[in-house]
């Protein structure tokens, strides 16, 4: 398909809430998209959606054979990522799809292969990695700030009772802990320190039913079966050969709270939750002696994404698409992490140590984009 000069037409699939906040941050911050319409399984959803921000409703067969649509952003529960993302690329529009690309590997790279055949780009979230906290961490570690990275940590906790019964998408297949959530950590880490080489864990699912608790449901007070893994505590080893920690516990209580570090020889970097797209990252320096040790630092950010920006990966691969480029939230970055997230179900299922296979290119920082942006 052939690009537009300056600007992509855009399709939003799927009128949830994640919805409202892509729409918003287009309209605001990416003039190198346009969107055009919208659509779901519910067409009452997305005609709200429409009138909200101004744009047309329609059905997901109307937007596929839509020519002005150039991409479509897919918005919809993993478990329809696949057919939906298939049936986008066979219909020769470039895709970008929110977490994660697939709840399979195998089709995942299905999907790859098809986009490659078509000549289509294909991305996926989260792309929160391209906001300001964990892109000034990246140069921070690029340019030997902390000297040369020896290890990592990552902790999270969050409460399901709540979740579960305020997000009912979290019960289906493929909304675990690990698909969901440990997706934002896992695609930080790669895009920080590089690819995973192998995995052991140990993954649970403790707890099969929930009772709904919130009083506006019209679950409240009803059994939920929530099979879903809910709890993760693992070991991974980069290719680099660093290795470190990632331990989530989903049964436990709210506000989360994330502990998210990158040690090495001449400082420590303390980064905020990857599900955020900024806040402040923490530098503390090596103590070289003296009475005092020197006090941590807040780093600038380096870029301006600090607030909510989802559409920042989508917008990326829109310019990567009218500039011929590499897109940072690429298909073959979101294979991977879904590999490895795979192999911590199969680590945990076996008992056995799984080696990752894929490979991805770290993607490159965010400041070329930016710097597009701000000259457009």
């Amino acid at each position: 398909m052939e690009s537009r000069k300056n600007c992509l037409q855009v399709g939003i699939i799927g009128a949830g809430a994640i919805s409202g906040r892509y729409i918003e941050t287009i309209q605001e911050k990416f003039p190198v998209m346009k969107i055009l319409c919208v659509c779901s399984r519910r067409q009452e959803k997305a005609a709200e959606r429409a009138a909200q921000y101004g744009i047309e409703s329609c059905t997901l067969e109307d937007m596929l054979q839509n020519d002005e649509i150039d991409m479509v952003i897919n918005l919809t529960p993993v478990g329809a990522h696949y057919e939906i993302i298939k049936r986008a690329l066979l219909a020769g529009k470039h895709v970008y799809t929110e977490k994660t690309m697939t709840d399979d590997p195998e089709k995942a790279r299905e999907l790859i292969a098809l986009a490659d055949e078509k000549g289509l780009y294909l991305g996926s979230a989260p792309d929160t990695f391209l906001g300001s906290a964990i892109q000034t961490a990246r140069k921070a570690i690029d340019d030997g700030l902390i000297g040369e990275v020896t290890s990592f940590a990552i902790a999270a906790n969050r409460n399901n009772n709540i979740l579960l019964s305020m997000f009912p998408f979290l019960r289906l297949p493929g909304a675990g802990l690990c698909y969901d959530y440990a997706v934002y950590h896992m695609t930080a880490l790669v895009s920080l320190l590089g690819e995973v080489e192998r995995v052991g864990a140990m993954i649970r699912a403790p707890y099969q039913t929930h009772v709904n608790i919130l009083p506006d449901s019209p679950e409240f007070g009803k059994v939920m079966n929530t099979p879903n893994e809910s709890e993760l505590n693992a070991i991974l080893q980069l290719k680099s050969g660093v290795s470190g920690t990632i331990m989530i516990n989903a049964d436990s209580i709210l506000p989360e709270k994330t502990y998210f570090a990158v040690y090495g020889t001449e400082g420590i970097l303390y980064l905020p939750d990857p599900n955020q797209f900024g806040e402040d990252v923490l530098y503390m320096p090596n103590w070289k002696g003296g009475d005092i040790p020197p006090a941590s630092q807040v780093l600038s950010p380096v870029n301006p994404y600090e607030d909510e920006s989802r559409g920042l990966g989508a917008a990326d691969m829109a310019e990567a698409i009218l500039t011929g480029k590499m897109p940072k939230a690429s298909k073959e970055l979101a294979a991977h992490v879904l590999d490895v997230l795979s192999a911590l179900k199969q680590s945990s299922e076996k008992g056995c140590l799984i080696s990752i296979e894929s490979d991805a290119e770290r993607p490159d920082p965010l400041r070329n984009f930016v710097e597009s942006i701000q000259r457009d």
